[in-house]
């Protein structure tokens, strides 16, 4: 008696597409899904034990990690790396910001000056005040002071993860700034004069708070500004230092 049998690859490699189709799917998704809810893993690891002791306004809650209003900004921010918006540009970090500061006419006194940070081991840092390219040097934001003009001399730093910090690379020089406290130094050397500044604060804010602009021109203030947590462009951190007076 003959038997016959009959071959079922066919349907065996269709069921196979349809498992590695929907395999690749899931991860797809994983990988979305962990790409836009990293700042809060990265908040957790680098943030949340240095802040512990910092009496700053974090956007984060201490007691409430997902609320309806830090989700939408965590889903802006996620948008905003996906449209493919150019951080190393820094006109791009405060979208609002051109109608909340009025650059003043006329060019700058200085073209570049030079910015040191003996806790980051940041050394002699060039900052720019005629461009925004933050991939070549720090940048003095154009309409705020110069030091140590009176006045607040914003200055942007790109930043990574604090692991990848180079103090020779200008897209990860910030990444440590998170670590400053109250009372430590921050150098500004201009035309061959160096005038020491002392850290005050640090504060958190979204990119549409445009408070780090202000002008107050009792004192000679520096602010520092780059993009948090780390590896991240969700939030601005914000440090405020005061001009010593020698």
């Amino acid at each position: 008696m003959s038997h016959y049998y009959y071959k079922k690859e066919r349907r065996r490699n269709v069921r196979k597409i349809f498992r590695m189709l929907g395999l690749s799917i899931f991860l797809s998704g994983f990988l979305v899904a962990l790409y836009v809810f990293f700042p809060l893993v990265s908040w957790q690891i680098y943030f949340a034990p240095v802040f512990a002791s910092y009496n700053i306004e974090a956007p984060i809650p201490k007691t409430t990690i997902i609320t309806p209003s830090s989700l939408k900004s965590l889903l802006s921010a996620s948008a905003d790396s996906f449209s493919g918006i150019d951080y190393m540009n820094g006109e791009n970090w405060f979208p609002t910001v051109n109608s909340a500061l009025r650059k003043p006419k006329g060019t700058p006194r200085t073209q570049s000056y030079h910015l040191s940070i003996p806790k980051l081991n940041i050394k002699n840092a060039l900052v720019s005040t005629v461009d925004y390219d933050l991939s070549m040097h720090l940048l003095n934001y154009g309409g705020t002071a110069i030091p140590p003009e009176n006045g607040n001399a914003v200055i942007f730093g790109h930043s990574t993860l604090p692991h990848l910090f180079n103090q020779n690379d200008y897209k990860t020089i910030f990444a440590n700034v998170y670590k400053l406290k109250a009372g430590d130094e921050i150098w500004a050397t201009v035309s061959n004069v160096s005038y020491l500044y002392k850290v005050q604060s640090l504060s958190i804010v979204d990119q549409n708070d445009t408070t780090a602009f202000a002008q107050n021109y009792d004192n000679s203030y520096l602010t520092l500004v780059t993009c948090t947590p780390p590896g991240t462009v969700w939030k601005r951190l914000i440090v405020k230092a005061t001009l010593e007076k020698l």
